[in-house]
């Protein structure tokens, strides 16, 4: 009987809308918290989960979840994966920093990657962290996309993107572009949909001699062609040259500054330097120190 009851419950909530039925097979609800909703959305003319949440049974982020799963959307719980919780767009998609971090998405591909461009550089005068971040986060959002997503580490000197995603930096770019390694070194990120990482590599005494060889240019072109979207992650202009070589290759680069510390002489370097090796600027991203982007 009660078996029978509990079905009745079930097929029910399953057709009050699709998202009780998520919550309970997602586990967020027991039978007997669905039936209270259901009371409750009944007396008070309410949306399911607009119930369930007033009945203090799930959060918003869990309505939130369930309708990500629904859509295709899979995103991180904390704690759940070895990525860093910093790239907030694989565990906050619905946070007012992801959403410009969509809009940056969207003008770069109307702008730039619709028209037949693959590649994109991020690049700045003196910006560190928040480049690398940027970079992660901006790969990420494109891969929700269900874009063919790259992120490629090539900051040769000073390489994070390994442990932003908790990939082993056993070889990467430097070793392909010394011909000690093919793309296998490419590292599928399983936890999150259509994105993978090129980490830097063993760490090498001429960086700038790498990034200048013929096998760069031929690189940048071969994963073109296997991707839908290539993301370069560069060192800071004020320590070398080697964004400008690589800004060569892409030929589109995003400037990325530091509000309050880029000094606008070396804003206006970096922009010099980038379009003197053929690039075009695609835009310019303003991070604030809470790493909010405009």
């Amino acid at each position: 009987m009660n078996s029978m009851i509990n079905n009745e419950i079930i097929n029910t909530t399953a057709a009050a809308g699709n998202i009780g039925k998520q919550l309970l097979d997602a586990g967020k609800l027991t039978v007997n918290q669905a039936e209270k909703v259901l009371l409750l959305q009944k007396e008070s003319n309410l949306r399911f989960g607009q119930a369930a949440i007033q009945l203090g049974f799930i959060t918003e982020a869990d309505i939130q979840d369930v309708l990500a799963h629904q859509f295709a959307y899979p995103y991180l719980s904390s704690g759940q994966s070895g990525i860093d919780e910093r790239i907030i767009a694989a565990y906050q998609p619905f946070d007012p920093r992801v959403e410009a971090l969509r809009s940056l998405r969207s003008q770069l591909l109307l702008s730039w990657v619709e028209n037949g461009n693959k590649s994109i550089a991020l690049a700045s005068y003196d910006a560190g962290i928040t480049t690398e971040l940027l970079a992660a986060n901006l790969a990420v959002v494109f891969s929700q996309l269900g874009e063919h997503t790259l992120l490629v580490d090539a900051n040769l000197r000073s390489p994070h993107q390994h442990a932003l995603f908790g990939q082993t930096n056993r070889i990467g770019l430097s070793d392909v572009l010394a011909n000690r390694a093919g793309l296998e070194a490419i590292q599928k990120i399983g936890d999150l949909r259509d994105l993978s990482v090129l980490t830097a590599g063993t760490q090498a005494p001429n960086p700038q001699e790498l990034l200048s060889r013929d096998s760069f240019s031929q690189l940048v072109t071969e994963l073109a062609n296997q991707y839908d979207v290539v993301i370069y992650h560069t060192s800071p202009l004020m320590n070398a040259v080697d964004a400008q070589l690589i800004a060569a290759r892409t030929k589109g680069v995003l400037l990325v500054v530091n509000r309050n510390k880029t000094p606008v002489k070396g804003l206006a370097t970096t922009k010099e330097q980038l379009e003197s090796s053929g690039a075009e600027i695609l835009g310019c991203v303003l991070a604030t120190p809470d790493e909010q982007y405009k």
